[in-house]
Order: C-alpha cells, then sequence, then structure tokens
C-alpha cells in the first residue's frame, strides 16, 4: 500500500512539472509568434520580394494585403508606380528534393506576365539543390506568359533545369504551376 502512494505522488508531481513546462512553452510560443512573422517579414520575405518587384516606388512590406482564396489565406505584397499597383506577389509552396519548399511569386499586373520568382524557404542539399536559389535559375521565369508551361524542358515544359538539381528544379515549378491560377482571382481582389 506504502509503494502504490508513492506511485501516485510520483505521477501527481510529474504530471504538475509536464503541465507548468507545458503552459510555460505555450505562453513564450504565444509571445514570441508575433515577433518571429514579423522577423521573417524583414529579414526573409522583404529581401525576396524587393528583389522581385524592383522599380516598385512604395513600401511593399507596408503595402501588403491578406487575401483569402478557397478558404486559404495568402499575403499578398503590392508593388506600386507613381501611386498606381503594377505588380502583385505572394507565396505558394512545393515540393523539392529536401522537402517542402515556399516560392515567391510576382506578377506584372499590366503585361499579365511573371515579374520574377524567388526561393523564401527550402531544406535543399548545400551546394546542389540549393541552387536553385540562384538568379540564374530564377531569372529563367521572368516575362514568361501566364499560358507557358511551368515545367523543366525534360517534362516538356520551358524551364531549365538546375544541372544535379532536377528534382529540387521540378519542385519550384510545381509551386510556380501551383501559384499561376490563383493570379486571376488575387488580381481581381488587388484592383478592386
Amino acid at each position: 500500500m506504502k509503494e502504490y502512494i508513492e506511485y501516485i505522488k510520483m505521477i501527481v508531481v510529474l504530471s504538475t512539472i509536464s503541465a507548468v513546462c507545458g503552459f510555460g512553452l505555450a505562453a513564450i510560443s504565444a509571445f514570441t509568434k508575433e515577433r518571429i512573422e514579423e522577423q521573417k517579414l524583414l529579414n526573409v520575405e522583404g529581401p525576396t520580394v524587393k528583389k522581385i518587384l524592383a522599380g516598385s516606388t512604395n513600401d511593399l512590406i507596408k503595402d501588403r494585403k491578406e487575401i483569402v482564396i478557397n478558404k486559404q489565406k495568402y499575403i499578398v505584397f503590392i508593388g506600386k508606380k507613381n501611386g498606381a499597383p503594377w505588380a502583385l506577389a505572394y507565396t505558394t509552396d512545393g515540393t523539392g528534393f529536401g522537402g517542402e519548399m515556399s516560392v515567391m511569386i510576382g506578377f506584372d499586373l499590366i503585361n499579365d506576365t511573371l515579374a520574377g520568382v524567388g526561393i523564401t524557404s527550402h531544406k535543399e542539399t548545400p551546394g546542389v539543390g540549393s541552387r536553385v536559389t540562384e538568379d540564374s535559375f530564377t531569372k529563367t521565369f521572368k516575362d514568361k506568359g501566364l499560358n507557358a508551361v511551368f515545367k523543366i524542358k525534360a517534362d516538356g515544359g520551358v524551364i531549365d533545369a538546375v544541372t544535379g538539381a532536377t528534382v529540387s528544379s521540378r519542385g519550384v515549378c510545381g509551386a510556380v504551376q501551383k501559384g499561376v491560377p490563383l493570379y486571376q482571382d488575387i488580381k481581381k481582389q488587388v484592383l478592386k
């Protein structure tokens, strides 16, 4: 009977410690979530969107909008020249060799073409798959029309794959292919 009481005491103590630690972690997570998002916006997405929508005269970070399409939220960065929207960018996801990757796609609102592509996060192999982040690859998307086949040439598309990083290249193409159909709906909401 004495052993039974000791086991119960141990369970109560461990449960209490676990609960306190769990609540502590939840509080820290809630407290830092907004700050983490802000830092991600300033240090990851900000430089990428500024590169894709180069030539915009507005503050791309401040002039962003949250748009919901098919119950999915998208943060849309709106590029302006002389006060009028000329481009927009948002992030979609794809799957590369190393797993999930986030790809920001920019669109020219005037010509209905791609303004550019940038990778905001990935888990690709350094020096191989990570080369999809280089300008030599991402610039191949620029000025392509919306009806282009955003696949690598080996799959019947218009994009040259990075040598040795075919799967990573397919991942970026897949994210772009996924993001292009959303453009018209997002454009309507941005321009209204």
